[in-house]
């Protein structure tokens, strides 16, 4: 190799992201072939029927009210103390836990999880996720220098596969003290999948029965980006009640971001909301990651903290929100409901969806399946285990006829 001057740790890294690689060519397709003639089904936002990036009319509105002076000045590292109350009151909802809850403000959803493979997991540890995952958050783990591990997601049946989830967690406890877990639910990214509340019930018996031995701390992120996509409102936020009164070694971490449910994509607004049983790991969640943020990004945008709290604080801006994000979730639905009852009549097998902005289709070639639809100018992600459809992104009248393009790229490729 040539000449370098990095550290050892960071030689050789280089951030080639499959989705920006993916939604590159479809760009690059709409400026060669025109719009209409292309599908880009690679980015994770929710454009309308015109293929126009939505935000919602309440949020602009509220957003373009913010004095300048709000929008300019710094805020408090941990966030500003309305928004934290706010997050966690439209995250929980009717089913907030009994337990101690605190909230720190994060760049994004990514801030959740950076701050929790830092602070939960030993150096060289290893984080577990599902198999079907969120590319980054292998990248998040090995910037810090830690590795990620996955289970089986899904058993023969197509539900959560319990059994695969435990091995894992009882082999990585066998090997290190500090356990972090990534679960991505509801209306999970790739697949569109959403852990059942019995299936909750079930996973909550493994990690409980997991922090029986005292020495062990365990970690679980609920990665929620997609909560408010992802069903009826108070049904959704129902298992979030099942994770109180649990062993003091066990922390669960709830990851809001206001990308999605807040279509504030790069405005990078989040929260890691803690949910402990005891006292001191609530105090400890809150100064630890505190820290972080001001050794990482030192504050969060005051501006959009700012929007969240005046939007929660009245009452009828707020059921204005919830309405207009509702129609979209409705659009999401409809697109997907299309692409499913048309992959049944040709054969297409798909990942159980439930809601959510993207759903899967399996295959032992995604790449070449999906450079066989490149050349038809249907853009999509190519993933280890199979192909992901951004639903969120596809107008409904191109998701017409999609699934049997898709069906006949992976004949094609057998």
């Amino acid at each position: 190799m040539g000449h370098t001057v990095a550290a050892s740790h960071s030689i050789g890294k280089v951030a080639t992201d499959k989705i920006f690689g993916a939604n590159a060519l479809a760009v690059k397709a709409v400026a060669q072939f025109g719009k209409d003639k292309v599908t880009n089904a690679t980015i994770g936002a929710l454009l309308d029927d015109n293929e126009q990036l939505v935000c919602l009319p309440t949020v602009e509105k509220v957003y373009r009210s913010v004095p300048i002076t709000e929008v300019i000045n710094y805020a408090p590292i941990a966030g500003l103390p309305d928004f934290l109350n706010a997050a966690m009151d439209h995250v929980f909802g009717e089913s907030r836990p009994d337990a101690f809850t605190k909230a720190v403000a994060t760049s994004g959803g990514s801030g959740v999880l950076h701050h929790a493979i830092w602070n939960y997991t030993e150096l060289h540890d290893t984080v577990l996720t599902t198999d079907w995952y969120w590319g980054p958050y292998k990248v998040l783990c090995e910037e810090v220098l830690r590795k990620l591990d996955t289970f089986s997601l899904f058993n023969e049946k197509m539900q959560f596969n319990a059994p695969s989830f435990e091995s894992k967690i009882k082999a990585l406890l066998e090997k290190q003290n500090n356990l972090l877990v990534i679960l991505n639910t509801p209306a999970h990214n790739p697949t569109g999948y959403t852990v059942t509340d019995a299936e909750w019930d079930g996973i909550i018996d493994i990690l409980k029965a997991a922090a029986k031995n005292p020495v062990k701390k365990i970690t679980v992120v609920i990665d929620i980006a997609y909560l408010d996509f992802s069903g009826e409102r108070n049904a959704c936020r129902k298992f979030f009640s099942k994770l109180g009164k649990m062993p003091a070694n066990l922390l669960f971490i709830v990851g809001f971001s206001m990308s999605k449910s807040y279509t504030m994509y790069g405005q990078r607004v989040g929260a890691m909301i803690g949910v402990t049983s005891d006292a001191d790991v609530a105090k400890e969640f809150e100064d630890i990651n505190q820290y972080s943020n001001r050794a990482t990004w030192s504050n969060i945008n005051r501006g959009v903290m700012r929007m969240m709290a005046m939007i929660y604080a009245d009452k009828e801006l707020y059921a204005q929100v919830e309405k207009e994000r509702e129609g979209y979730y409705q659009l999401i639905k409809q697109r997907a409901d299309i692409f499913t009852q048309e992959a049944a009549a040709v054969n297409l097998t798909m990942l159980p969806y439930s809601a959510g902005y993207f759903l899967s289709v399996p295959t032992d070639s995604p790449d070449a399946v999906v450079e066989k639809l490149n050349a038809e100018n249907i853009f999509a992600v190519a993933l280890g285990k199979g192909i992901r459809i951004a639903v969120c992104a596809v107008p409904t009248e191109k998701i017409k006829g999609m699934a049997a393009k898709f069906k006949a790229a992976m004949d094609a490729v057998k």
